[in-house]
């Protein structure tokens, strides 16, 4: 087999990669500045030195974008599925193609390393390789009814112009999973990027224009003002969707404005997962998968394991595991070789870190390995495993988005349950053991709406991610994925032999 070089990131081709990232407003197909003229700037998260400059959009902005979306959807529904298809078939070869662009402007802007970026370029590509299949998939159906005298035609319809609302953690995966059911559904949209990550969102939606996208199918709208610049479009009556991943706090006022006008709504919010160790698990996987589903974007990830909970008699040996390998993650710019942790997202993030640690050290915890901030330049937080964490800690309760690891003890199978679901939130849970039985009976008593059995890491472009509880509604990806932009349209037909 073949293995491809992959270019030497040197700062000339950082410099070539930004020049070509749209710096506009992306409305009825054309770039354009922000009404007000205004432009907010991009930093990278290891060094803070400002990356780019972009339009900042406004209320008459987001305003234009929705009267595009609107005006586009009655000829958008129109077009075959196979042609909707082709379109998001031809944006996976070419974001495949340019992998190591995404992936690169995606460490630039976000901080992860690069061997990450190009694991979420991977990911990511494959929501629109899997809608490229599934546009041709939305079956309705046809029967009699029971009593004979009538026939039921079901038929699915684009629920309409969208608006999606992505995060910060993942710039391009987070697009691709709602903008490639929507495309495959016939829906329009208004895509609002997180403005500390808005850069590759900007370079995905110039592929989707490559890829044949029609003008005013998909409208980008980057803002340092989202509440007045998207308020008004849900208040919107032209608008019939709300797709948001973010907070909780923020997802209940979403839920709530959207309310006003029925809105379909998709909620991913926080995430606060158990990762369940056993007696009998394999320590060694055990491990592994620790270090996948903490470390991976540097536990900034809704996904991430934010409370390991461990059998008592394992917890000291898998707490030695875990720190020997914590040890070997170099903290260091996503793009140089070494790095292996790349810098948290903001200040105000690394210092939300800090603060749950430092609780959690004050109420009686031990620093295993970490504990601090890394001096110098950047966003830095040292991976960090705290054991000893008492019940009722901060940090078992609140999303900790950092590399930190908390370790608390059990003893029996009903308190490790009773710990993992003393959460309100219930997006995903990771178990370990080689009791199938046990692997099972966690299924049915764990209230989450996924769950890692003998994995960290289980986000799959083909699986229905989503939550239960006070981590949000409807899923993304999957079967189910399409659903959430399709609505239900049911004709009664008369009985075709009455007289």
């Amino acid at each position: 087999m073949t293995v491809t070089a992959q270019p030497a990131v040197t700062a000339e081709r950082e410099t070539r990669l930004l020049a070509s990232v749209p710096t506009g407003l992306l409305i009825n197909g054309e770039w354009r500045d922000a009404a007000s003229g205004k432009t907010f700037d991009v930093e990278d998260p290891a060094t803070g030195k400002v990356l780019l400059s972009i339009a900042d959009a406004g209320p008459e902005d987001g305003a234009a974008a929705l009267d595009a979306a609107a005006a586009a959807q009655e000829s958008w529904a129109k077009v075959p599925p196979r042609e909707r298809g082709e379109i998001l078939r031809r944006a996976f070869d070419m974001v495949t193609e340019r992998a190591e662009d995404f992936a690169l402007l995606m460490t630039l802007e976000m901080g992860k390393p690069l061997a990450e970026a190009r694991g979420e370029v991977t990911y990511g590509a494959e929501f629109l390789r899997w809608f490229s299949e599934e546009a041709v998939r939305a079956f309705g159906r046809y029967s009699v009814s029971p009593d004979g005298k009538s026939r039921l035609l079901v038929t699915k319809k684009p629920v309409g112009p969208c608006l999606l609302i992505t995060p910060w953690n993942f710039p391009l995966a987070m697009a691709t999973r709602k903008i490639a059911p929507a495309v495959a559904a016939g829906c329009t949209m208004v895509l609002k990027s997180a403005n500390l990550t808005p850069l590759t969102s900007q370079l995905f939606a110039a592929v989707m224009q490559e890829a044949g996208l029609p003008a005013g199918v998909l409208n980008v709208i980057p803002t340092s003002t989202a509440g007045a610049t998207t308020g008004p479009l849900i208040k919107d009556s032209r608008l019939r969707k709300l797709s948001f991943t973010g907070s909780t706090e923020v997802g209940r006022r979403l839920l709530a404005d959207a309310s006003e006008n029925v809105l379909r709504t998709s909620m991913e919010l926080g995430g606060n997962a158990p990762f369940l160790v056993f007696e009998d698990a394999d320590l060694d996987a055990a491990v592994t998968g620790a270090m996948a589903a903490k470390l991976r974007n540097m536990g900034e990830a809704c996904t991430a394991a934010n409370r390991f909970i461990v059998h008592e008699s394992v917890a000291g040996e898998f707490a030695e595991k875990f720190a020997a390998k914590m040890k070997e993650m170099t903290t260091a710019r996503g793009t140089e070789p070494e790095s292996k942790v790349g810098p948290l997202i903001d200040g105000k993030s690394r210092d939300k870190v800090h603060e749950l640690v430092s609780d959690a050290l004050a109420s009686g915890a031990k620093a295993v390995l970490g504990g601090a901030p890394v001096e110098g330049p950047g966003y830095f937080y040292q991976p960090t495993i705290l054991s000893g964490v008492a019940e009722g800690t901060r940090i078992l309760s609140e999303e900790i988005f950092g590399p930190v690891a908390p370790i608390i003890t059990f003893s029996s199978e009903d308190e490790a349950v009773r710990l993992a679901n003393n959460t309100e939130y219930g997006l995903v849970a990771y178990v370990f053991t080689k009791d199938i039985n046990r692997g099972i009976r966690m299924g049915e008593k764990l209230e989450t709406g996924m769950l890692g059995l003998n994995a960290g890491v289980i986000s799959n472009a083909a699986a229905p991610f989503g939550g239960v509880k006070q981590s949000g509604l409807g899923r993304e990806g999957g079967l189910e994925g399409i659903e959430e932009y399709l609505y239900t349209q049911y004709i009664g037909i008369a009985d075709p032999y009455a007289s």
